[in-house]
């Protein structure tokens, strides 16, 4: 914190204006929900809070015109940190490269649908949260029962549920700051994952407003098969190493390749407005690759990486904004939706090639779910015996 850049530094300062009404209405409507002394606590530490954050924002405001004005890595640092830390055999220029030819095939292909969806009336929003919620929880029953009868995934009958519950008033003025998601925890597999929402809205922001509409593209990312279902697999495995998140390479990767993959199983057939809405996320997933080698390259600032992002996805200056902010802040985070899908997709097409007719697509993704929090590079080399990857990360020391 005493070491900031004045990109960083402006927007914690834009975060922090309003802290203290924020603040207090976190406590005013936590209070009921709280014991007496409870609340007591909660109003000391709601003071002490503000105090402590307004005077942060005095102290980057005093010192912004010295700041620093750099926030990139450099090509030496990301190179490091993709080799030696998220082990991705990759270097900043061949992520382009990747990148760039999933923008390709992600236009093309959404192209293709729309072509093809000429004429189709439009997804409706929901008229309510309950019939929202309502919705998203026979979907996440439906989608369970695909994943099982046409063999793509074995699902648990201990796993809990995904659901989605309305965004607590003490939670918005906080539903800035990340995903309003709770995907519980290792000590904490008895309860189901919730996502809070928002009431229905054409206001809603990009990834909202798709779950306004229909809530399976967001539902199969976050809830089932995708991060909820997949953390809880992993934190209940045997080997307690492997329970903990390490990076987002796997987990992220897991969370897009279950997109496209249910998409071609036929999950989203019966609404074809709803497959464009997969196409539209595979197109930004695509560009996030672009964005985050070139903000930890010096080759976008954080303004140029939004603009970016709004213009050519499209989607609402609000998430773009956001993103290119979380990007520069965590270099190779937003690489890891579209590069861990490919590393899962060559993974699999490695492991049908050298188990031929023996090859079980559902064997395949229980290993790659249940070790979903080990780098694919070595989850490929346990799997297969397939060293190439690591070998080459070596040669990089």
């Amino acid at each position: 914190l005493d070491q900031a850049v004045a990109p960083f530094a402006r927007l914690a300062i834009e975060e922090l204006k309003d802290a203290r009404p924020r603040l207090l209405t976190v406590a005013r409507e936590l209070k009921p929900l709280l014991a007496a002394e409870s609340a007591e606590r909660l109003e000391a530490a709601t003071e002490a809070a503000i105090a402590a954050l307004e005077s942060f924002r005095g102290w980057l405001e005093q010192r912004l015109p010295s700041l620093p004005a750099n926030t990139a890595v450099g090509r030496e640092a990301y190179l490091y940190f993709l080799n030696r830390i998220a082990l991705m055999p990759f270097t900043p220029e061949q992520l382009l490269e990747m990148g760039r030819q999933e923008w390709d095939r992600a236009v093309a292909f959404e192209t293709y649908e729309r072509q093809r969806n000429q004429g189709a009336p439009p997804l409706a929003l929901f008229p309510n949260q309950a019939a929202q919620m309502a919705r998203e929880e026979r979907e996440e029953q439906a989608i369970r029962r695909f994943l099982e009868q046409k063999g793509i995934l074995t699902v648990p009958g201990w796993v809990k549920h995904y659901r989605n519950l309305p965004l607590p008033p003490y939670l918005q003025p906080l539903s800035s700051l990340g995903v309003t998601d709770d995907l519980t925890s290792p000590a904490r597999l008895n309860d189901d994952g919730t996502s809070y929402i928002r009431p229905p809205s054409p206001a809603l922001g990009y990834f909202a407003l798709s779950t306004a509409r229909d809530p399976r593209p967001i539902l199969v990312h976050e809830g089932v098969p995708g991060h909820y279902f997949q953390l809880v697999l992993s934190w209940a495995h045997e080997n307690p190493i492997r329970r903990h998140y390490y990076d987002s390479g796997a987990n992220e990767g897991i969370g897009f390749y279950t997109e496209e993959m249910l998409l071609q199983a036929g999950l989203f057939d019966d609404s074809l407005r709803t497959r464009e809405i997969i196409y539209s996320f595979m197109r930004l997933r695509a560009l996030r690759v672009e964005v985050d080698v070139k903000l930890a390259l010096g080759l976008f600032t954080i303004e140029q990486a939004g603009e970016y992002l709004q213009k050519t996805v499209p989607m609402d200056a609000g998430t773009a904004r956001s993103e290119a902010a979380s990007f520069a802040a965590a270099p190779g985070q937003a690489i890891s939706y579209q590069i861990g899908k490919l590393q899962i997709m060559g993974f699999l097409t490695d492991s049908r090639r050298a188990q031929g007719e023996a090859f079980q697509l559902r064997a395949f993704h229980d290993f790659v779910w249940k070790n979903g929090n080990v780098p694919l590079s070595l989850q490929r080399w346990e799997y297969l015996g397939l060293k190439d990857e690591i070998e080459l990360l070596d040669q990089r020391r």
